[in-house]
Protein backbone atom coordinates (compact mmCIF):
# COMPACT_ATOMS: atom_id res chain seq x y z
CA UNK A 1 0.00 0.00 0.00
CA UNK A 2 2.78 2.41 0.98
CA UNK A 3 4.49 1.52 -2.29
CA UNK A 4 1.45 2.55 -4.32
CA UNK A 5 1.17 5.89 -2.50
CA UNK A 6 4.86 6.61 -3.12
CA UNK A 7 4.52 5.76 -6.80
CA UNK A 8 1.45 7.99 -7.13
CA UNK A 9 3.33 10.85 -5.47
CA UNK A 10 6.22 10.43 -7.92
CA UNK A 11 3.81 10.66 -10.84
CA UNK A 12 2.09 13.81 -9.57
CA UNK A 13 5.09 15.69 -8.13
CA UNK A 14 6.57 18.22 -10.52
CA UNK A 15 9.26 20.81 -9.94
CA UNK A 16 9.10 24.46 -10.76
CA UNK A 17 11.17 25.24 -13.84
CA UNK A 18 12.87 28.60 -14.17
CA UNK A 19 11.67 31.04 -16.79
CA UNK A 20 15.22 31.04 -18.09
CA UNK A 21 15.09 27.35 -18.98
CA UNK A 22 11.49 27.49 -20.13
CA UNK A 23 12.64 30.00 -22.71
CA UNK A 24 15.12 27.62 -24.33
CA UNK A 25 13.88 26.68 -27.77
CA UNK A 26 13.47 22.91 -28.18
CA UNK A 27 15.66 21.32 -30.80
CA UNK A 28 13.81 20.85 -34.08
CA UNK A 29 16.00 17.81 -34.68
CA UNK A 30 15.20 16.04 -31.39
CA UNK A 31 12.34 13.95 -32.76
CA UNK A 32 14.33 13.13 -35.90
CA UNK A 33 17.27 11.94 -33.81
CA UNK A 34 14.97 9.74 -31.72
CA UNK A 35 13.38 8.34 -34.88
CA UNK A 36 16.80 7.56 -36.38
CA UNK A 37 17.75 5.62 -33.24
CA UNK A 38 14.44 3.77 -33.30
CA UNK A 39 14.88 2.75 -36.94
CA UNK A 40 18.47 1.72 -36.33
CA UNK A 41 17.36 -0.45 -33.40
CA UNK A 42 14.92 -2.12 -35.81
CA UNK A 43 17.86 -3.11 -37.99
CA UNK A 44 17.51 -0.39 -40.62
CA UNK A 45 20.73 0.81 -42.20
CA UNK A 46 20.67 4.54 -41.47
CA UNK A 47 23.07 6.77 -43.38
CA UNK A 48 23.74 9.82 -41.25
CA UNK A 49 24.74 13.19 -42.65
CA UNK A 50 24.00 14.87 -39.33
CA UNK A 51 27.18 14.45 -37.35
CA UNK A 52 29.19 17.58 -36.60
CA UNK A 53 32.51 15.97 -35.79
CA UNK A 54 35.40 14.47 -37.77
CA UNK A 55 35.13 10.71 -38.26
CA UNK A 56 38.86 10.29 -37.65
CA UNK A 57 40.56 9.05 -34.49
CA UNK A 58 42.66 11.46 -32.45
CA UNK A 59 46.28 11.21 -33.65
CA UNK A 60 48.38 8.78 -31.64
CA UNK A 61 50.99 11.35 -30.58
CA UNK A 62 48.27 13.49 -28.98
CA UNK A 63 46.90 10.50 -27.09
CA UNK A 64 50.45 9.67 -25.96
CA UNK A 65 50.79 13.18 -24.51
CA UNK A 66 47.71 12.58 -22.36
CA UNK A 67 49.08 9.22 -21.24
CA UNK A 68 52.37 10.85 -20.35
CA UNK A 69 50.54 13.38 -18.20
CA UNK A 70 48.83 10.51 -16.39
CA UNK A 71 52.13 8.69 -15.87
CA UNK A 72 53.62 11.85 -14.39
CA UNK A 73 50.74 12.17 -11.95
CA UNK A 74 49.40 15.34 -13.54
CA UNK A 75 45.86 14.54 -12.46
CA UNK A 76 44.96 17.42 -10.17
CA UNK A 77 43.12 20.71 -10.60
CA UNK A 78 44.66 23.32 -12.84
CA UNK A 79 44.12 27.07 -12.72
CA UNK A 80 40.49 27.86 -13.51
CA UNK A 81 41.49 29.51 -16.80
CA UNK A 82 43.82 26.70 -17.91
CA UNK A 83 47.40 25.54 -17.53
CA UNK A 84 50.18 28.08 -18.12
CA UNK A 85 51.72 25.69 -20.66
CA UNK A 86 48.59 25.46 -22.81
CA UNK A 87 47.86 29.18 -22.61
CA UNK A 88 51.41 30.00 -23.68
CA UNK A 89 51.12 27.52 -26.57
CA UNK A 90 47.85 29.13 -27.69
CA UNK A 91 49.53 32.54 -27.68
CA UNK A 92 52.39 31.20 -29.80
CA UNK A 93 49.92 29.63 -32.22
CA UNK A 94 47.94 32.88 -32.59
CA UNK A 95 51.13 34.78 -33.31
CA UNK A 96 52.37 32.20 -35.81
CA UNK A 97 49.03 31.82 -37.63
CA UNK A 98 47.71 35.39 -37.52
CA UNK A 99 50.50 37.65 -36.28
CA UNK A 100 48.37 38.41 -33.20
CA UNK A 101 50.15 39.02 -29.93
CA UNK A 102 48.32 37.96 -26.78
CA UNK A 103 49.57 37.38 -23.26
CA UNK A 104 48.66 34.14 -21.45
CA UNK A 105 46.54 36.23 -19.07
CA UNK A 106 44.28 37.04 -22.04
CA UNK A 107 43.56 33.36 -22.75
CA UNK A 108 40.77 31.42 -21.00
CA UNK A 109 40.70 27.67 -21.61
CA UNK A 110 37.30 26.03 -21.18
CA UNK A 111 35.47 22.72 -21.52
CA UNK A 112 35.08 23.04 -25.27
CA UNK A 113 34.41 26.03 -27.50
CA UNK A 114 30.72 25.88 -26.61
CA UNK A 115 31.52 26.71 -22.98
CA UNK A 116 33.82 29.46 -24.23
CA UNK A 117 30.88 30.98 -26.11
CA UNK A 118 28.64 30.62 -23.06
CA UNK A 119 31.26 32.36 -20.91
CA UNK A 120 31.49 35.23 -23.40
CA UNK A 121 27.75 35.84 -23.40
CA UNK A 122 27.61 35.77 -19.61
CA UNK A 123 30.59 38.09 -19.33
CA UNK A 124 29.70 40.84 -21.81
CA UNK A 125 25.90 40.81 -22.20
CA UNK A 126 23.21 42.31 -19.98
CA UNK A 127 19.43 41.94 -20.13
CA UNK A 128 18.10 44.14 -22.93
CA UNK A 129 21.27 43.95 -25.04
CA UNK A 130 21.02 42.80 -28.64
CA UNK A 131 23.41 40.55 -30.55
CA UNK A 132 23.37 40.35 -34.34
CA UNK A 133 23.47 36.86 -35.86
CA UNK A 134 24.02 36.43 -39.59
CA UNK A 135 21.43 33.90 -40.79
CA UNK A 136 21.75 30.93 -41.29
CA UNK A 137 23.47 30.49 -37.94
CA UNK A 138 24.70 27.69 -35.70
CA UNK A 139 21.63 26.67 -33.74
CA UNK A 140 23.18 27.17 -30.28
CA UNK A 141 24.07 30.84 -30.72
CA UNK A 142 20.54 32.19 -30.09
CA UNK A 143 20.14 30.10 -26.93
CA UNK A 144 23.46 31.29 -25.49
CA UNK A 145 22.38 34.87 -26.08
CA UNK A 146 18.98 34.32 -24.49
CA UNK A 147 20.54 32.66 -21.43
CA UNK A 148 22.33 35.95 -20.81
CA UNK A 149 19.02 37.82 -20.97
CA UNK A 150 19.90 39.41 -24.30
CA UNK A 151 18.08 39.24 -27.62
CA UNK A 152 19.33 37.68 -30.87
CA UNK A 153 18.68 39.84 -33.94
CA UNK A 154 18.96 38.10 -37.29
CA UNK A 155 20.60 39.57 -40.39
CA UNK A 156 20.06 37.62 -43.60
CA UNK A 157 23.17 36.57 -45.48
CA UNK A 158 23.52 37.42 -49.14
CA UNK A 159 24.48 35.52 -52.27
CA UNK A 160 26.09 32.14 -51.55
CA UNK A 161 25.19 32.75 -47.89
CA UNK A 162 28.11 35.14 -47.44
CA UNK A 163 27.78 37.93 -44.86
CA UNK A 164 25.67 40.81 -46.11
CA UNK A 165 27.30 43.81 -44.45
CA UNK A 166 24.42 46.08 -45.44
CA UNK A 167 21.92 43.85 -43.64
CA UNK A 168 24.14 43.72 -40.58
CA UNK A 169 24.44 47.49 -40.42
CA UNK A 170 20.67 47.88 -40.86
CA UNK A 171 20.13 45.61 -37.85
CA UNK A 172 22.23 47.79 -35.52
CA UNK A 173 20.33 49.75 -32.88
CA UNK A 174 21.26 51.60 -29.71
CA UNK A 175 20.94 48.24 -27.91
CA UNK A 176 23.35 46.34 -30.14
CA UNK A 177 26.28 45.02 -28.15
CA UNK A 178 27.92 42.46 -30.41
CA UNK A 179 27.98 40.50 -33.67
CA UNK A 180 28.77 36.79 -33.84
CA UNK A 181 30.53 35.40 -36.89
CA UNK A 182 31.68 31.86 -37.63
CA UNK A 183 34.27 31.64 -40.39
CA UNK A 184 34.37 29.08 -42.02
CA UNK A 185 30.71 28.71 -41.26
CA UNK A 186 28.55 26.06 -39.68
CA UNK A 187 26.00 25.25 -41.11
CA UNK A 188 26.74 26.64 -44.56
CA UNK A 189 30.40 25.79 -45.13
CA UNK A 190 30.68 29.33 -46.50
CA UNK A 191 34.06 31.05 -46.30
CA UNK A 192 33.91 34.80 -45.75
CA UNK A 193 36.66 36.44 -47.83
CA UNK A 194 39.04 39.06 -46.50
CA UNK A 195 37.22 41.94 -48.19
CA UNK A 196 33.98 41.09 -46.40
CA UNK A 197 35.75 40.66 -43.06
CA UNK A 198 37.37 44.06 -43.56
CA UNK A 199 33.98 45.67 -44.25
CA UNK A 200 32.54 44.14 -41.09
CA UNK A 201 35.51 45.43 -39.10
CA UNK A 202 34.83 48.94 -40.37
CA UNK A 203 31.20 48.67 -39.26
CA UNK A 204 32.24 47.36 -35.83
CA UNK A 205 34.68 50.24 -35.33
CA UNK A 206 32.16 52.81 -36.55
CA UNK A 207 29.49 51.58 -34.13
CA UNK A 208 31.90 50.47 -31.36
CA UNK A 209 30.69 46.86 -31.37
CA UNK A 210 32.29 43.69 -30.06
CA UNK A 211 32.79 40.91 -32.61
CA UNK A 212 32.70 37.35 -31.29
CA UNK A 213 34.73 35.48 -33.89
CA UNK A 214 34.15 31.71 -33.77
CA UNK A 215 37.14 30.29 -35.64
CA UNK A 216 36.75 26.62 -34.73
CA UNK A 217 36.98 25.52 -38.40
CA UNK A 218 39.82 27.85 -39.37
CA UNK A 219 42.20 25.04 -40.42
CA UNK A 220 39.59 23.36 -42.61
CA UNK A 221 39.72 25.68 -45.62
CA UNK A 222 39.90 24.39 -49.19
CA UNK A 223 40.99 25.81 -52.55
CA UNK A 224 42.25 29.15 -51.18
CA UNK A 225 44.26 30.45 -48.26
CA UNK A 226 42.34 30.92 -45.04
CA UNK A 227 41.17 34.53 -44.61
CA UNK A 228 42.67 36.53 -41.76
CA UNK A 229 41.02 36.74 -38.36
CA UNK A 230 38.94 39.89 -37.95
CA UNK A 231 41.11 40.65 -34.90
CA UNK A 232 43.93 41.55 -37.31
CA UNK A 233 41.94 44.41 -38.85
CA UNK A 234 42.60 48.03 -37.75
CA UNK A 235 40.88 48.86 -34.46
CA UNK A 236 39.64 45.30 -33.94
CA UNK A 237 42.09 43.67 -31.50
CA UNK A 238 40.41 45.47 -28.62
CA UNK A 239 36.92 44.76 -30.03
CA UNK A 240 37.28 41.04 -30.82
CA UNK A 241 36.92 37.88 -28.78
CA UNK A 242 38.35 34.92 -30.67
CA UNK A 243 36.93 31.45 -29.99
CA UNK A 244 38.75 28.29 -31.02
CA UNK A 245 39.60 24.79 -29.85
CA UNK A 246 41.05 21.44 -30.80
CA UNK A 247 37.84 19.54 -31.51
CA UNK A 248 37.54 19.89 -35.29
CA UNK A 249 41.16 20.38 -36.34
CA UNK A 250 42.59 17.45 -34.40
CA UNK A 251 39.56 15.12 -34.18
CA UNK A 252 39.37 15.79 -30.43
CA UNK A 253 35.66 16.50 -29.96
CA UNK A 254 35.38 14.34 -26.83
CA UNK A 255 38.43 15.89 -25.17
CA UNK A 256 36.46 19.10 -24.55
CA UNK A 257 39.10 21.79 -24.87
CA UNK A 258 38.29 25.22 -26.27
CA UNK A 259 39.49 28.73 -25.51
CA UNK A 260 39.04 32.45 -25.94
CA UNK A 261 41.56 35.17 -26.72
CA UNK A 262 40.29 38.59 -25.70
CA UNK A 263 41.06 41.93 -24.08
CA UNK A 264 42.26 41.42 -20.52
CA UNK A 265 39.16 42.74 -18.75
CA UNK A 266 36.95 40.30 -20.66
CA UNK A 267 39.36 37.44 -19.95
CA UNK A 268 39.32 38.27 -16.24
CA UNK A 269 35.52 38.31 -16.20
CA UNK A 270 35.27 34.96 -18.02
CA UNK A 271 37.90 33.40 -15.80
CA UNK A 272 36.09 34.51 -12.64
CA UNK A 273 32.78 33.24 -14.00
CA UNK A 274 34.27 29.88 -14.96
CA UNK A 275 35.92 29.50 -11.55
CA UNK A 276 32.44 29.28 -10.04
CA UNK A 277 30.87 27.14 -12.75
CA UNK A 278 33.19 24.34 -13.87
CA UNK A 279 36.63 25.42 -12.63
CA UNK A 280 39.46 24.39 -14.93
CA UNK A 281 39.06 21.95 -17.83
CA UNK A 282 40.27 18.35 -17.85
CA UNK A 283 43.93 18.35 -16.85
CA UNK A 284 45.23 15.56 -19.09
CA UNK A 285 43.27 16.91 -22.06
CA UNK A 286 45.00 20.26 -21.65
CA UNK A 287 48.42 18.65 -21.92
CA UNK A 288 47.24 16.74 -25.00
CA UNK A 289 45.90 19.97 -26.53
CA UNK A 290 49.22 21.73 -26.01
CA UNK A 291 50.94 18.90 -27.84
CA UNK A 292 48.36 19.07 -30.64
CA UNK A 293 49.07 22.76 -31.24
CA UNK A 294 52.85 22.58 -30.90
CA UNK A 295 53.49 19.14 -32.40
CA UNK A 296 53.60 17.81 -35.97
CA UNK A 297 50.68 18.87 -38.18
CA UNK A 298 50.78 16.10 -40.79
CA UNK A 299 47.58 14.54 -39.45
CA UNK A 300 45.74 17.84 -39.98
CA UNK A 301 46.90 18.02 -43.59
CA UNK A 302 45.86 14.41 -44.21
CA UNK A 303 42.40 14.93 -42.69
CA UNK A 304 41.92 18.14 -44.66
CA UNK A 305 42.88 16.40 -47.92
CA UNK A 306 40.35 13.63 -47.24
CA UNK A 307 37.60 16.12 -46.41
CA UNK A 308 38.31 17.98 -49.66
CA UNK A 309 38.05 14.76 -51.65
CA UNK A 310 34.70 13.94 -50.04
CA UNK A 311 33.45 17.50 -50.51
CA UNK A 312 34.34 17.54 -54.20
CA UNK A 313 32.62 14.21 -54.75
CA UNK A 314 29.47 15.29 -52.91
CA UNK A 315 29.30 18.56 -54.84
CA UNK A 316 29.67 16.77 -58.18
CA UNK A 317 26.83 14.39 -57.28
CA UNK A 318 24.43 17.06 -55.98
CA UNK A 319 25.02 19.30 -59.01
CA UNK A 320 23.73 16.49 -61.25
CA UNK A 321 20.48 16.09 -59.30
CA UNK A 322 17.33 17.68 -60.68
CA UNK A 323 15.31 20.10 -58.57
CA UNK A 324 17.95 20.87 -55.93
CA UNK A 325 20.88 23.21 -55.47
CA UNK A 326 23.71 23.87 -53.05
CA UNK A 327 25.79 26.61 -51.52
CA UNK A 328 29.44 26.16 -52.49
CA UNK A 329 31.32 25.27 -49.27
CA UNK A 330 34.78 26.78 -48.97
CA UNK A 331 35.50 25.32 -45.54
CA UNK A 332 34.37 23.23 -42.56
CA UNK A 333 32.70 19.91 -43.52
CA UNK A 334 29.10 20.85 -44.32
CA UNK A 335 27.01 21.37 -47.44
CA UNK A 336 23.75 23.28 -47.40
CA UNK A 337 21.55 21.59 -50.00
CA UNK A 338 18.64 23.66 -51.30
CA UNK A 339 15.69 21.27 -51.40
CA UNK A 340 12.92 23.87 -51.50
CA UNK A 341 12.25 23.00 -55.12
CA UNK A 342 11.65 19.38 -54.11
CA UNK A 343 8.91 20.07 -51.56
CA UNK A 344 5.98 18.02 -52.83
CA UNK A 345 2.93 16.16 -51.61
CA UNK A 346 2.18 18.40 -48.66
CA UNK A 347 5.75 18.89 -47.48
CA UNK A 348 5.63 22.04 -45.40
CA UNK A 349 9.37 22.67 -45.20
CA UNK A 350 12.76 21.24 -44.32
CA UNK A 351 11.59 19.47 -41.14
CA UNK A 352 8.90 17.53 -42.99
CA UNK A 353 11.31 16.83 -45.87
CA UNK A 354 13.91 15.50 -43.42
CA UNK A 355 11.35 13.40 -41.55
CA UNK A 356 10.16 11.68 -44.71
CA UNK A 357 13.71 11.26 -46.00
CA UNK A 358 14.58 9.43 -42.79
CA UNK A 359 11.45 7.29 -42.56
CA UNK A 360 11.26 6.35 -46.23
CA UNK A 361 14.87 6.26 -47.46
CA UNK A 362 16.74 5.96 -44.14
CA UNK A 363 18.92 9.04 -44.50
CA UNK A 364 19.40 11.40 -41.54
CA UNK A 365 20.00 15.06 -42.40
CA UNK A 366 19.56 18.24 -40.36
CA UNK A 367 16.67 20.46 -41.51
CA UNK A 368 17.66 23.99 -42.38
CA UNK A 369 14.91 25.30 -40.09
CA UNK A 370 17.22 24.49 -37.18
CA UNK A 371 19.62 27.12 -38.54
CA UNK A 372 17.07 29.72 -39.53
CA UNK A 373 16.63 28.85 -43.22
CA UNK A 374 13.82 26.47 -44.16
CA UNK A 375 14.92 26.09 -47.79
CA UNK A 376 17.84 23.81 -46.98
CA UNK A 377 19.00 20.63 -45.34
CA UNK A 378 22.52 20.40 -43.94
CA UNK A 379 24.69 17.49 -44.98
CA UNK A 380 27.92 16.71 -43.14
CA UNK A 381 30.61 14.99 -45.19
CA UNK A 382 32.37 13.85 -42.02
CA UNK A 383 31.45 10.32 -43.08
CA UNK A 384 33.08 7.60 -45.13
CA UNK A 385 33.09 7.94 -48.91
CA UNK A 386 30.98 4.79 -49.09
CA UNK A 387 28.31 6.27 -46.82
CA UNK A 388 28.37 9.56 -48.71
CA UNK A 389 27.85 7.78 -52.02
CA UNK A 390 25.05 5.58 -50.70
CA UNK A 391 23.41 8.44 -48.84
CA UNK A 392 23.36 10.66 -51.93
CA UNK A 393 21.94 7.79 -53.98
CA UNK A 394 19.09 7.52 -51.49
CA UNK A 395 18.49 11.29 -51.46
CA UNK A 396 18.33 11.36 -55.25
CA UNK A 397 15.89 8.43 -55.28
CA UNK A 398 13.74 10.17 -52.66
CA UNK A 399 13.56 13.38 -54.68
CA UNK A 400 12.69 11.50 -57.88
CA UNK A 401 9.84 9.75 -56.07
CA UNK A 402 8.15 13.09 -55.33
CA UNK A 403 8.98 14.89 -58.57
Amino acid sequence: MMHNIADKFKEERTMNISERCKGVSPSVTLSLTAKAKELSAQGKNIISFGVGEPDFVTPEAICDAAKEALDKGLTHYTDASGTPELKKTICLSLEKEHGLKYRPSQIVVSNGAKQSLFNICQAILDPGDEVILPSPYWLTYPELIKFAGATPVYAECGENLILDIGNIEKAITSKTRAVIINNPNNPTGALYPEAVIRELAEVAVRHDLTVISDEIYDKLVYDVEAPPSIATMPGMLERTIIVNGVSKTYAMTGWRIGWTASPLNAANAMSAYQSHSTSGPNTMAQYAAAHALAGPQESVAAMKAEFKKRRDYAISRIEKMDGVGLVYPGGAFYIMMDVSGAYRDGMSGSVEFSRRLLEENFVAAVPGAAFGDDNYIRLSYAASMEDIAEGLDRIEAFIRKYR
